[in-house]
């Protein structure tokens, strides 16, 4: 690595937002360099100004967001650029890869023609050579069956599988700048792995530099060679990785060095009531190829599972992305048509007609994965919030909707003044946290719980589930948390399903698949959430053996 030439280099950037109530500064004053062949981190809560930062850099900010400062891009300042020229800069000299790769796919385009595209406009390349481009790419993402995914939409993948993909399109160039915002977040740890390792093979290889965004330290200490850490739009500390984690100056540094879901849940008792239960669940989907989608195939997304979740219980399920999670959590709430039995609370909801359901619909609720997806961006915050209680308590009051808001709000320790902003002016895990309380709003008795703290932070991480086991004891909630992080479903689960190709590899008490996973595979995703929070527990020891020899 080379530190001898900056290839970025930023002074006194300021961003802000006018808003109807007034201004608000996300970024103030932050400094930073970037070396070429560099990994850069900038650490943070949700909310820090992180990804303000970066989407400033790249010219992508809300209509009402304005930057200053100066950032020099090889000599030339990103923020004084016109649009024109800046175009050639973005997608090809510096590129980015997104924290909600939803929000940026375009849904009525296939994934092919989408990574193609920027090797068609920067790099010249031909429809055809290009397509074949796309396709080692996403082989160096490991996206199964390649080929045939080339013609794949964007709501036909997971989560994980989206984010791979965004990866690919953002090297499709070999950019000479990488932005990284929170590019593992929707993946598992196994993956997560992988990706980390590919990047970082990539870099050496074409000697480009990364400016990597996280909440997950425990990445940054494997990742990064130097690091600034952020709080509420400042710069509070900064220095090499080795230093700050060794030796952090700064109490927030420390918070967050510190942070780590705790705890376990007690299982509920066998004569706990049954409220969920799928009985042979099965889920396809049939993928089109070739010339007009004349061929196709069937891909079982979930491959005929059993379940059963009782009152007060939550049911972690694990699995590498794509494993069928997401796709069993739809299934059992009949958002996508399944084979097999659903049955809540004794009644058999398969084949039930949607007017039957609608009634059942506030006790079966969801938080998806996505939030930025499944948030309008026309409605305001207090508007999402309430707008459940439109279709199920249409005989409330605007003003009692009001307060009902302002109470969900507080729960997921959001400011109730927020409810007149909308969802864009919030960070990723501000979303995740009106999603939460979108759902909560109408007090279900069970609770799908799609990767809900993918996009958080450590501290926040903490919090929120802290929050749902409050939720759950007070209102005696069911959980099925879906998750890629062990160490929250270990924190937060009584049972564990592991998924694998869409079916039940293991299952059982979670301390019991923890401690002493029976099949390979178990072992194999432990061993990778173990291997990063060892890393956390290394720093720890390091930092205590200096403070002794400091002592000394």
């Amino acid at each position: 690595m080379s530190t001898t030439e900056n290839v970025l280099s930023v002074r006194d950037l300021k961003v802000s937002f006018k808003l109807a109530d007034g201004q608000v500064d996300a970024v103030r004053g932050v400094n930073f360099d970037v070396a070429s062949g560099e990994t850069v981190a900038i650490v943070g809560e949700s909310g820090s100004g992180k990804s303000q930062t970066v989407m400033s850099l790249m010219g992508l900010l809300a209509s009402n967001g304005r930057a200053s400062g100066e950032a020099l891009y090889r000599g030339e300042d990103l923020l004084r650029l016109s649009p024109r020229k800046l175009n050639r800069i973005r997608g090809d000299k510096i590129t980015m890869i997104f924290q909600e790769p939803m929000s940026s796919l375009d849904p009525l385009y296939r994934i092919g023609r989408q990574i193609a595209e920027p090797m068609i406009h920067h790099g010249g390349l031909s429809p055809k050579a290009a397509r074949a481009k796309a396709l080692e790419l996403l082989k160096l993402v490991r996206i199964p069956n390649a080929e045939r995914r080339l013609d794949a939409y964007p709501h036909e993948m997971s989560g994980g599988q989206r984010q791979r993909v965004m990866i690919a399109m953002a090297l499709a160039n070999d950019p000479d700048i990488l932005i990284a915002d929170e590019p593992t977040t929707a993946l598992d740890v196994t993956i997560q792995a992988e990706i980390l390792r590919l990047l970082k093979d990539l870099q050496n290889r074409l000697g480009m530099a990364i400016v990597f965004i996280t909440h997950d330290l425990g990445i940054v200490r494997r990742f990064a060679d130097r690091v600034y850490v952020m709080r509420a739009g400042e710069v509070v500390e900064q220095g090499a990785v080795s230093e700050i984690f060794v030796r952090p100056q700064h109490p927030y540094t420390k918070m967050l060095l510190a942070a780590e879901p705790e705890g376990h849940k007690e299982p509920v008792p066998d004569t706990a009531p049954v409220l969920l239960q799928g009985r042979g669940v099965s889920v396809s989907f049939k993928i089109k190829e070739g010339f007009f989608g004349k061929n196709s195939f069937e891909l079982k997304a979930v491959d005929n599972l059993s379940l059963t979740l009782r009152q007060g219980q939550t049911i972690g399920i694990v699995g590498e992305s794509g494993s069928g999670k997401s796709t069993l959590g739809r299934a059992l709430l009949r958002l996508i048509s399944s084979r097999g039995e659903i049955i809540f609370e004794g009644q058999d909801l398969t084949g039930a007609d949607l007017r039957r359901d609608r009634p059942l619909r506030r006790q079966l609720q969801i938080v998806f994965q996505d939030p930025y997806g499944s948030l309008s961006p026309r409605l305001t915050v207090g508007q999402i919030i309430t707008e459940g209680l439109l279709v199920h308590e249409p005989e409330l009051s605007r003003k009692e909707r009001d307060r009902r808001a302002v109470e969900a709000l507080k729960e997921v320790q959001l400011d109730p003044a927020m409810r007149n902003r909308y969802p864009h002016e919030f960070s990723g895990g501000q979303r995740q946290r009106i999603a939460i309380a979108r759902a909560m709003i109408l007090k279900p008795k069970v609770l799908v719980l799609d990767e809900p703290t993918s996009a958080l932070d450590r501290s926040v991480q903490k919090e929120i589930v802290d929050l749902l086991r409050k939720l759950q004891r007070e209102h005696n909630l069911s959980y099925l948390f879906i998750s890629h992080d062990l160490s929250v479903v270990r924190a937060l689960a009584d049972t564990v399903i592991v998924m694998k190709e869409g079916k039940v590899v293991e299952e059982g008490l979670t301390e019991d698949v923890f401690a002493r996973p029976q099949k390979d595979y178990t072992k194999e995703l432990m061993a990778a959430a173990f291997m990063s929070q060892e890393a956390r527990r290394e720093a720890e020891r390091e930092a205590a053996s200096a403070k002794e020899a400091e002592a000394s």
